[in-house]
């Protein structure tokens, strides 16, 4: 009876507390907390994935040692850290502008045309697949380098207009010319944006991860750079081996089997498949 009794009485106290909180705190606080929260967390997310976690690191360092330098009134090293934090704002807006930009481009991502167009989207998935699939599968087999953009919700426009506009509808035949040795634009990406070309012979910013590995080539690096700087994916087929990979959330895929290539493209565009987690595919990430 006395744990009842405890549970009951420990029950009345919460009630008690969530009146008194209902009574200081107002809905707008709780969606001001709710926001700040999901920035914090955006910004987490997106430092994650890149080398930003070690100029976290760097700088809670160096605020140890000031902390250190001030208590010992070692005040040489006291005053250079104190100048250097002045312009801290500064500093960290130069250190983390890949990331700064990147949040910003997400954040202004048009949500509402993506309302309207995301039924015309995924009406042609399965075909507009089914035809890069074909096409890499194809251009492994002759060891035919190439690179595919995927465009989802962060606009790849500046990317866009380094190329030749195509505005096509997408095919294996199509895809297969463009990375045709002898085609001009065999050199720069495929970018799909809605399910058609948009253009081709595009230059894809380079990834400065250190933690690639050296025998990636420019296709591969141009690949996990443009995952890194959107929500783009990317699909690179090796000159040299004839495999292929995938590179999406900064993330390089890599010596994909046609099985797992496959399962790795319908979970990232059909949603009303039974999608599996990435973490059960075997695969080898960079």
């Amino acid at each position: 009876m006395n744990i009842i009794e405890n549970i009951r009485q420990a029950l009345v106290d919460i009630w008690g507390l969530l009146l008194t909180l209902r009574q200081t705190i107002s809905v707008w606080d709780i969606v001001d907390i709710l926001i700040i929260a999901f920035v914090i967390y955006r910004i987490l997310t997106i430092m994650r994935k890149t080398n930003a976690s070690s100029v976290i690191k760097g700088i809670v360092f160096l605020l140890f040692i000031a902390l250190v330098s001030n208590q010992l009134n070692m005040n040489v090293i006291t005053y250079v850290l104190n100048q250097i934090m002045q312009m801290g704002v500064l500093v960290l807006i130069v250190l983390f502008q890949p990331e700064i930009r990147k949040l910003f481009e997400q954040v202004g991502s048009s949500r509402f045309n993506l309302i309207f167009r995301k039924r015309a989207r995924l009406e042609n998935a399965e075909a507009i697949l089914n035809c890069v699939i074909s096409a890499a599968q194809i251009m492994a087999k002759t060891k035919t380098g190439a690179i595919i953009v995927f465009e989802r919700e962060v606009g790849l426009n500046d990317f866009a207009v380094t190329g030749t506009r195509i505005d096509a509808n997408i095919s294996s035949e199509l895809i297969q010319s463009i990375f045709y040795q002898n085609s001009p634009l065999h050199d720069g990406a495929l970018l799909i944006r809605d399910g058609r070309v948009l253009a081709a012979g595009c230059m894809m910013p380079m990834s400065n991860n250190i933690n690639l590995g050296r025998d990636l080539g420019m296709r591969h690096r141009a690949g996990v750079g443009i995952s890194e700087r959107s929500d783009a994916l990317a699909v690179i087929v090796s000159e040299e081996t004839g495999s292929i990979s995938v590179a999406v959330d900064g993330m390089l895929k890599r010596h994909l089997t046609d099985d797992v290539f496959k399962l790795l493209l319908r979970n990232e565009f059909l949603p009303g498949e039974k999608r599996k987690s990435s973490r059960r595919v075997r695969v080898k990430d960079a």
